[in-house]
């Protein structure tokens, strides 16, 4: 008996990872992930998006500390007019310490409408919405980090090439 074997999706994720790799031109990557980063892991982010942004690239992320404050200072350093900083809510809402590091970014777009939800269920907005505006999506995550994951779910679903990073 023959069996009859789905492979489209597989051909079709590979198709995607070939063009993008094929893709000579800029690109608008989204770089997410967990607050809870070391600082070592932090400095790589730094400098991968330091040379995301040199290749062209622009990136989209969000302004929460970790992960997405070492995507701000790499976008910063290499050329801030390439970086777009969106927040689940608004900048009053924000962390002192990110509250410094995001007045300085140029394209930054605040939620202040989503103020009245919790930071899981802005956040998981915003993420919507970083990823509805990229090409690919970069996240760095733990195996526990719901929303996130659930961020790279939703991306793969809008046909987003994803790479997932685990710190665990």
């Amino acid at each position: 008996m023959s069996q009859s074997i789905d492979t489209s999706p597989g051909i079709d994720t590979l198709a995607q990872e070939l063009a993008s790799i094929q893709q000579t031109g800029s690109k608008r990557i989204s770089l997410l992930g967990s607050r809870h980063v070391p600082i070592t892991h932090q400095a790589l982010i730094e400098r991968m998006t330091y040379a995301l942004v040199l290749e062209g690239n622009r990136i989209l992320t969000s302004g929460a500390t970790g992960t997405n404050s070492a995507a701000i200072k790499g976008a910063m350093k290499a050329d801030p007019n390439m970086l777009t900083v969106i927040l689940p809510q608004s900048l009053d809402r924000q962390p002192r310490e990110s509250r410094k590091q995001l007045e300085k970014v140029v394209h930054l777009v605040e939620n202040p409408a989503n103020d009245h939800l919790s930071l899981a269920e802005a956040s998981a907005l915003c993420n919507l919405e970083i990823v509805s505006r990229c090409q690919q999506l970069i996240c760095f995550a733990f195996h526990d980090s719901h929303t996130l994951l659930q961020t790279c779910q939703d991306a793969e679903e809008q046909h987003r090439l994803v790479t997932l990073f685990y710190f665990d």
